[in-house]
């Protein structure tokens, strides 16, 4: 009898003690870092081609806090300036840093930040011909609801090496849809307005499907878009053709 009460005793002891889970959940951090490497098949940014039909290795970095503010910073290889021919090389890579704050209420959410794409490399034969350099500032809102996202990008520096181009803007519309068995239905479409350069403004659009599986995230999307003659390489291919892109990456 003794040695019940003993154990209904320690039972009850035991119930009362929060679980380890518990007090783990009870004491997380505020703080989360995570990282992400990707392999495509070709890097299109807003529907334009990066590397020329080539593939890129891309990855970042990004660290959040509970209360909404984040960092972060993401690069890729890309070829469009060093194609251009220029004798001092232009730049080979991209590196994006940005910060910002994003919150949720319900099915809506918000994001504001900034955005700044980073050119390390030499442009005098650019810049001496009268065009700044291609870094590029942009401010961005976002808002959300359930599947929908649009967002709205402002240029607060010249475009990428494009003369006068300060107020230039994108607004983009994306939708993904859960298919069920770890399957991903992701659409959008866009509009790049160039300011004092109509000729350059154009609309893209992707669809394409994603799946986790074996610890990556794969991907396949067609990308497109209605640019003319002027966005052309120099083998004077036009770099918004449509395309299908591929690509398998990891967050840790």
């Amino acid at each position: 009898m003794k040695k019940l009460m003993a154990v209904a005793g320690f039972a009850a002891v035991a119930a009362s003690v929060p679980t380890l889970s518990a007090a783990q959940a009870a004491t997380a951090s505020p703080h989360t870092f995570t990282g992400n490497v990707s392999l495509v098949s070709e890097y299109r940014y807003r529907g334009i081609a990066q590397t020329d039909f080539r593939p890129a290795l891309q990855g970042g970095f990004d660290y959040a806090h509970s209360s909404g503010v984040y960092v972060g910073t993401w690069g890729s290889n890309v070829s469009w300036l060093s194609d251009q021919g220029s004798s001092d090389g232009g730049s080979s890579l991209e590196l994006d840093l940005y910060g910002g704050f994003k919150n949720t209420i319900g099915d809506f959410g918000y994001d504001v930040g900034v955005l700044y794409y980073y050119y390390p490399g030499k442009f005098d034969t650019w810049t001496a011909a009268g065009n700044p350099k291609p870094n590029t500032t942009e401010l961005y809102i976002a808002g959300s609801w359930k599947m929908l996202t649009l967002k709205y990008s402002h240029a607060v520096s010249d475009l990428f090496g494009a003369k006068d181009s300060e107020g230039s803007n994108y607004l983009d519309l994306s939708a993904n849809f859960d298919l069920g068995a770890g399957f991903t239905l992701g659409a959008h479409v866009g509009h790049q307005k160039v300011k004092n350069s109509s000729d350059f403004d154009y609309t893209d659009w992707k669809i394409g499907i994603g799946k986790e599986y074996a610890g990556f995230s794969w991907g396949l999307a067609y990308v497109d878009t209605n640019t003319n003659d002027v966005w052309k390489n120099y083998r004077d291919k036009n770099l918004g053709k449509g395309t299908v892109v591929l690509s398998v990456g990891k967050t840790f």
